[in-house]
């Protein structure tokens, strides 16, 4: 599975600059297609929470398809069309290696949240919990849409476009390395908005970093993105399943949620 050296055909340096580039053009993307959405519900800008359910679920099917579009402008504009997808069902030798990082990702998040709450670290709210607020229904429909949305399009664009391309000048160790960061940085105002110190921006982008480890390795060892896509979504929907059982438990029993717990979720979202 290593890339041979003989197709190494960039430089290091302007690969990654492409990768960022390709970054900056999924994030610019996002800001023309979520367009309609701002349009019909100006109140999405300050308080999406007090929107409707269905504008804050178009407000984020929109925003990641913005990098599915980018995506695709850029297997237009290259002439790699579609074909450059990996995209087919698994082997068994591809499911195994699917379970595997939905174990791996569960696990790791698990240890980095008791780790959390041992040292006392300060972790940055992700922006998502703006729109999700505190309503459980919000919380279930977050789990459809990172199977049919976030997951699908982040997957797209950071592993198959961006990791896949850095395969012209990096191995693929260093590849999903270089991606991993990226795809962290990208998150930066995401956190920083809501941090209280860079401390805590640090933490959670070092979070979002290692989980997009676990996921590039996915596709870096099977060249299917299905693979890491069904991962990357399993996780995201037990991250959001714990959010609903810890709001269902402080709404429904009328004592205060574990906050530790509730803290570290929302943290790693």
């Amino acid at each position: 599975m290593e890339t041979p050296t003989r197709l190494r055909t960039d430089g290091p340096l302007r690969a990654t600059l492409v990768a960022i580039g390709l970054t900056v053009f999924g994030i610019a993307a996002t800001q023309f297609t979520t367009l309609p959405a701002f349009l019909l519900e100006p109140a999405l800008i300050d308080s999406p929470a007090e929107t409707s359910i269905g504008m804050r679920s178009a407000f984020l099917a929109l925003n990641f398809l913005g990098f599915v579009l980018a995506g695709a402008i850029y297997l237009a504009a290259t002439d790699r069309g579609w074909a450059y997808v990996d995209l087919r069902m698994p082997t068994m030798r591809g499911w195994l290696y699917t379970l595997g990082g939905i174990v791996g990702s569960i696990a790791f998040f698990v240890a980095v949240s008791l780790i959390i709450q041992l040292v006392s670290a300060p972790t940055a709210e992700n922006q998502v919990m703006d729109i999700v607020g505190g309503d459980q229904t919000m919380v279930l429909v977050m789990i459809v849409i990172v199977f049919f949305f976030n997951a699908p399009a982040e997957e797209f664009l950071f592993r198959n476009i961006v990791q896949k391309r850095l395969y012209t000048a990096f191995t693929r160790l260093q590849s999903v390395l270089v991606a991993s960061l990226i795809f962290a940085l990208v998150h930066f105002p995401v956190y920083y908005v809501t941090a209280d110190s860079l401390v805590a921006t640090s933490v959670s982008l070092s979070v979002v970093f290692g989980g997009s480890i676990i996921f590039g390795y996915l596709y870096a060892k099977t060249d299917n993105l299905v693979v890491p896509t069904v991962a990357h979504a399993a996780f995201n929907a037990v991250q959001f399943g714990l959010l609903y059982l810890a709001l269902a438990y402080d709404i429904e029993e009328a004592e205060p949620a574990p906050s530790l717990f509730v803290d570290a979720i929302v943290s790693l979202l």
